[in-house]
């Protein structure tokens, strides 16, 4: 037997100082106590077998509400919408084995979007598992590569720990999914639980600062820059650090562009916002980035430079993804490129950085603003403005009915021909910014129409656009919406969807009807899946792979039929052919306060421009119809 030493004596009590201990309950019990204590007030959860316990234990509570989705991929979609929509962490829970499964696409997106999460599911009895019982699967293993941290809770004590673990490593740092996976006979057992009113994780630091030294480097870089740009993702937004970059681009006057993931972190409406860049973001910041080149016809054929790009680029909470980059060597290839980042392994990962940072973007940022209180940039950058305005000049985001709409077989079975009445999925979008005036929550599926969204809804606040960019996971747009309506009722929340991405999650309208959740829809319908469709048009000769989604013995009519897919769950829903009838189908679906789908026919000739093709660079971008 060990020997109790007087420091083992210590080290408990002063635990005991910094804990709390609760009457006895069960395990299931237990987790619901935990989550009340996390601030937890909704848990989008599908019940099974073995985490039915937990759900007797939720109906229980006066402080979490549950909301049933009607698949568990549908659930934890809508966690990660009202994660992104709050900054806290969403809540998912399912079964063991197939109900498990079926989280795991929602929690690599948020893996692959730094949302915070925690993911609970049930797992069979300590001494089923591993003999492959009734719904068993490994979930613990099979997420270790899109987790942030996993846990199997085999000690009915260890709940309240690992509960309150979870939820600071989710939120903390970079943020991410967190698994807690817990078996049944846990949840049953019995134990009067202790529960820590602190949490220490050895080993993991989130509180990462950049020296002073460092900084003032930055100033120095900026005053000996000509052309400086400031590239920002999606960390400006997880960090809460959009009112620190808004002051630090008001003392430097630097122009900035953005990731999808980072829409929202300084507003898009503002002279100095260059909008989002990459694939299919604006010519004119992808020029200003990579400087401007004559487009040539053969990727073989020498780059011809018109006008120079940054010749300093400031990326803030980016990780160079591929879509941004293209051909990763010859991005941003004349500039000198400093990288802050919360994660140190995202420096030099996909783009090697002259002065790379690790630090909290927070505190980065608010230390450089203290610094150029005291040391004022005195460079206004004029000529480089003038340059920057010339190219939004030049290529401005735009569309227009081309003969390829003509000719179109939805010209042809729809509107006989009539150009005047045609809508362009461009338009839809332009004019439900008009009319929700800018200040809707919008969440997408993932596609042709999740990019024309970025492209023509500006949006003004951080977490505003709330999308699948990383994963690309169609059939995020409902679901999130839901999540972000939970969490803001009162404010205006559409998904902008294509038809393929809406069908994939569509069981999802019975939690809206059922829930009372009022979240829209706007199914820009081509009857195609647009975005494959365009690379088919672009790389293939136009020729199909099996991304028609219509029925081929009918063309003239639309299938399927959302109007009745939507009736058959009491929601409300309209179909739009007609320009004429779109502003007013539209305010109709705004005005309302129930679930909506305003399902828009639009012609799939149309494809998404400006367009960089993959591995290739700005030389390349096709950005006139």
């Amino acid at each position: 037997m060990s020997k109790t030493t007087t420091t083992d004596i210590e080290k408990r009590t002063s635990a005991a100082k910094r804990a709390e201990v609760g009457p006895a309950m069960s395990g299931s019990e237990i987790l619901v106590a935990c989550l009340e204590r996390e601030g937890v007030d909704t848990i989008f959860a599908y019940p099974g077998g073995a985490s039915m316990e937990i759900h007797q234990a939720l109906t229980r509570s006066k402080k979490i509400r549950v909301i049933l989705p009607r698949h568990e991929q549908g659930g934890a979609f809508a966690a990660d919408g009202y994660a992104r929509a709050t900054g806290r962490a969403g809540v998912c829970m399912a079964t063991s084995g197939p109900g498990a499964t079926n989280l795991v696409t929602g929690i690599a997106d948020a893996y692959m979007d730094s949302v915070p999460m925690v993911a609970i599911t049930g797992q069979v009895p300590q001494t089923m598992i591993g003999k492959g019982a009734f719904q068993e699967t490994d979930i613990f293993g099979m997420t270790l590569p899109v987790v942030k941290h996993s846990y199997l809770i085999t000690d009915i004590n260890d709940i309240p720990r690992i509960v309150k673990e979870a939820f600071y490593l989710a939120q903390t740092g970079r943020p991410g999914p967190v698994l807690i996976d817990l078996p049944k006979n846990i949840q049953q057992a019995r134990t009067q639980p202790v529960f820590p009113t602190e949490v220490h994780v050895r080993g993991y630091n989130p509180d990462k600062r950049a020296s002073d030294l460092v900084l003032n480097e930055i100033i120095g870089l900026i005053e000996k820059s000509e052309r400086p740009v400031l590239y920002v993702g999606g960390g400006i937004i997880t960090g809460n650090a959009s009112g620190e970059l808004a002051k630090f681009i008001e003392a430097t006057q630097i122009p900035v562009t953005s990731t999808i993931m980072g829409c929202g972190a300084f507003p898009e409406t503002h002279p100095l916002s260059l909008r989002w860049l990459g694939m299919h973001g604006a010519a004119f910041a992808n020029w200003a980035v990579n400087g401007e080149y004559e487009q040539r016809k053969n990727p073989a054929d020498p780059m011809k430079l018109i006008a120079p790009g940054a010749d300093l680029l400031l990326a803030m909470g980016v990780r160079f993804d591929d879509r941004v980059t293209g051909k990763v060597d010859k991005f941003c290839e004349k500039g000198t490129i400093v990288h802050i980042d919360i994660d140190p392994s995202e420096i030099n990962k996909n783009k090697p950085a002259n002065l790379p940072v690790v630090s909290d973007i927070k505190y980065a940022l608010g230390r450089l603003n203290e610094m150029l209180r005291k040391r004022p940039i005195e460079k206004k950058f004029t000529e480089w403005h003038t340059q920057v305005e010339a190219w939004k000049q030049k290529a401005p985001f735009g569309y227009r009915v081309t003969e390829e709409v003509m000719k179109s077989e939805h010209m042809r079975n729809h509107l006989k021909g009539r150009e005047s009445e045609v809508i362009l999925p461009q338009m839809v979008i332009e004019t439900l910014y008009d009319l929700s005036k800018g200040e809707a929550i919008i969440t997408t599926g993932v596609g042709q129409h999740q990019m024309w969204a970025a492209q023509y809804y500006k949006c003004k606040y951080p977490r505003q656009l709330l999308t699948s960019a990383g994963l690309g996971a169609m059939g995020y747009g409902y679901p999130a919406a839901l999540g972000a309506k939970v969490a803001f009722p009162d404010r205006q929340v559409v998904d902008i969807d294509g038809d393929g991405s809406f069908l994939m999650n569509i069981q999802e309208l019975a939690t809206a009807h059922i829930e009372k959740i009022a979240a829209k829809a706007i199914i820009l319908n081509n009857q195609h899946l647009g975005m494959v469709m365009q690379w088919e048009d672009r790389f293939y000769g136009g020729n199909r792979g099996h991304t028609y989604l219509g029925d081929p013995l009918n063309t003239k009519e639309i299938y399927p039929n959302y109007i009745a897919v939507a009736s058959s769950f009491d929601v409300k829903c309209e179909r739009v052919i007609y320009r004429k009838d779109l502003r007013a189908a539209m305010q109709r679906m705004l005005d309302c306060d129930e679930p909506f789908v305003l399902d828009v026919i639009v012609p799939y000739t149309e494809h998404v421009l400006p367009f960089i093709p993959a591995g290739r660079t700005v030389a390349d971008m096709i950005w006139k119809a």
